[in-house]
């Protein structure tokens, strides 16, 4: 009975670190596309703004 609750709990353990470190990475690519994708609208805005200069 003890041997298989102690493996109840190694396999709890398991499944909570592949699911914190799956959410980590998913936050962190998201934060990645967003940190791009408004750089490059900061860009173009600069490009405008030196055009009508």
């Amino acid at each position: 009975m003890e041997f298989n609750f102690v493996n109840l709990l190694i396999f709890v353990a398991f499944a909570m670190l592949v699911t914190v470190t799956g959410g980590v990475a998913y936050l962190t690519a998201i934060d990645w596309r967003d940190r791009r994708r408004l750089d490059e609208a900061k860009r173009k805005r600069n490009r405008c703004l030196l055009l009508t200069i």
